[in-house]
C-alpha cells in the first residue's frame, strides 16, 4: 500500500500553525519594545501594546498575518477536501504520525481549541486502524475477538506506533500469554490529562458495549502520561458506574511520573524567573506556549479539580487532590534509571532521563499520596532509559511473569 509522509488536510494545519506563530512572535516583539522603550521603573506599569506609528505597525502586521490565514484556510478547504478523497486508501508513514504526536504532545490543547486540522481525536485502534465502536464494525475489523482485552495507552508525544523496535514488542508475547485481543489508544497528549480520562473511560464504556463476545477481562500496559491517563480513567469510570471498571483486573506502569516530572518543575521555575527580568520578562510567554498536558506532569495532575480555575503557568506548590490506585485492581510499576543502581549520583540527578524512580513507584513522603504498591509488584531496570522500558524484552519477561497467574 502506498504511503505518504503529509496528509493534504496537514497542509491547512501547518498553515494554521504558521500563522499563529506569526501572531504570537509580534506579541512578544511589541511587548519587548514597549517595556524598553517605557520602562515600568520610570513610567509605572504599562501595557504590552504600543501607541501611535508603532502600534499601528504592529496592528497591521497582525491584520495582515490573519487575513492571509483566513484566506489560505478558505482557499484550502476545497481543495483539501477533494485530495483527501484522491488520498483516502493511503496510509501515513510512521515519520508523519511520530510528528504529529509530537506537535500534540506540544501544543495539543491550543491545537483543539483552535480547530486545527492537526488535533488528534481520541481513537482505540486496532492493526493500525481506528476502530468505529460498533458491533458490526468491531466484528468486521478484528478477526476473532477475544474476551479478554489487551490495551496499550502511550505517553506524552507518542503513538500506539512507537511500541516496538527491531521487530519486538511487549503486546505480541502478552497477547499470546493472556490470550487476549490487542488494542491500542491515541490521543492528543496535549489536552489536560483529566479530560483525555474522561473520554477515555467513556471510549472504554462503548467498547464493552459493542464487543462482539462478552468482555471478561481487562489489562492495561501503560507508558509515562498513559498511566496517568488510565488512573483518571478509572475515577471517571467509578464516578459514571462504568462497566468497563470491574472487568479491568491487571494494570501495568511503565515509567510513570505518579507524582510529577522534574524536567517541568524546573521549566517552570526558569519561566518565573526570566519573567522578572525587566526588559525580558515578556519572553516567559515563551513558556507558555507548552501544552496543559505538559503542565499537568509538573505533580502529575490527575482531577479536574487539580487545574479548574487556577493559573496552571503560576508557581504554586502540590495541591493536587489525593487519588489512590483503582481498588481490586492488580497493579504493577516498572521504573527505569539511567545509574547503575538506584541511589547513586547518575540516579540521584537524571533518574531515567524524564522521570525520577520514587515518582515511578508512586512513593511519597505523605503516606495520602503514596501508592504503597508491593515490593514484589514493583522492579526497577537500572542502565536504562524511560523509553528503554518500551522495547526491552527484560521488561517484557517481567511483565509476562507478573500477569502469568492471572
Amino acid at each position: 500500500m502506498a504511503s505518504t509522509h503529509v496528509r493534504p488536510d496537514d497542509v491547512r494545519g501547518y498553515a494554521q500553525l504558521a500563522v499563529d506563530a506569526t501572531l504570537r512572535v509580534t506579541d512578544l516583539v511589541e511587548a519587548i519594545h514597549q517595556r524598553i522603550g517605557q520602562p515600568a521603573w520610570l513610567y509605572g506599569e504599562r501595557e504590552d501594546r504600543t501607541l501611535g506609528i508603532t502600534g499601528l505597525v504592529y496592528r497591521s502586521i497582525r491584520e495582515v498575518a490573519g487575513a492571509i490565514g483566513v484566506g489560505i484556510d478558505q482557499a484550502m478547504q476545497p481543495l483539501t477536501a477533494l485530495l483527501e478523497r484522491m488520498v483516502a486508501d493511503t496510509a501515513n508513514t510512521p515519520e508523519r504520525e511520530a510528528l504529529v504526536a509530537a506537535i500534540n504532545g506540544v501544543l495539543g490543547d491550543h491545537l483543539e481549541q483552535r480547530r486545527n486540522p492537526l488535533a488528534l481525536p481520541m481513537t482505540l485502534r486496532h492493526a493500525d486502524r481506528a476502530l468505529v465502536l460498533e458491533r458490526d464494525a468491531l466484528a468486521t475489523a478484528v478477526a476473532q475477538p477475544r474476551n479478554h482485552l489487551l490495551i496499550l495507552v502511550h505517553g506524552l508525544c507518542m503513538n500506539d506506533l512507537q511500541w516496538s523496535r527491531q521487530g519486538y514488542d511487549h503486546a505480541d508475547e502478552l497477547a499470546l500469554l493472556l490470550k487476549a485481543s490487542t488494542l491500542h489508544l491515541r490521543y492528543n497528549s496535549g489536552r489536560h490529562i483529566s479530560q483525555n480520562g474522561r473520554a477515555f473511560a467513556e471510549q472504554l464504556e462503548q467498547l464493552v458495549h459493542a464487543w462482539p463476545v462478552r468482555v471478561e477481562r481487562i489489562t492495561l500496559l501503560v507508558h509515562s502520561m498513559g498511566g496517568l491517563v488510565a488512573r483518571s480513567a478509572c475515577h471517571y469510570g467509578a464516578q459514571a458506574g462504568h462497566r468497563w471498571l470491574p472487568r479491568l483486573r491487571d494494570l501495568v506502569f511503565l515509567g510513570t511520573p505518579h507524582h510529577g516530572a522534574p524536567l517541568e518543575r524546573g521549566g517552570n521555575h526558569l519561566q518565573h524567573a526570566v519573567g522578572l527580568i525587566p526588559f525580558a520578562g515578556p519572553l516567559a510567554r515563551l513558556g507558555m506556549l507548552r501544552s496543559a498536558g505538559v503542565t499537568d506532569l509538573r505533580h502529575g495532575a490527575l482531577l479536574d479539580q487539580d487545574w479548574q480555575g487556577r493559573d496552571r503557568f503560576a508557581d504554586h506548590h502540590d495541591t493536587r487532590l489525593a487519588l489512590p490506585l483503582p481498588a481490586g485492581v492488580r497493579c504493577f510499576a516498572a521504573a527505569a534509571t539511567l545509574g547503575a543502581a538506584r541511589g547513586d549520583l547518575k540516579d540521584d540527578l537524571l533518574g531515567d532521563g524524564l522521570v525520577p524512580v520514587a515518582s515511578a513507584f508512586g512513593e511519597h513522603v505523605d503516606p495520602a499520596r503514596a501508592l504503597h504498591l508491593p515490593e514484589a509488584q514493583r522492579a526497577l531496570f537500572a542502565a536504562s532509559s524511560h523509553w528503554d522500558l518500551l522495547y526491552r524484552r527484560d521488561v517484557g519477561e517481567q511483565i509476562q511473569r507478573w500477569l502469568s497467574h492471572y
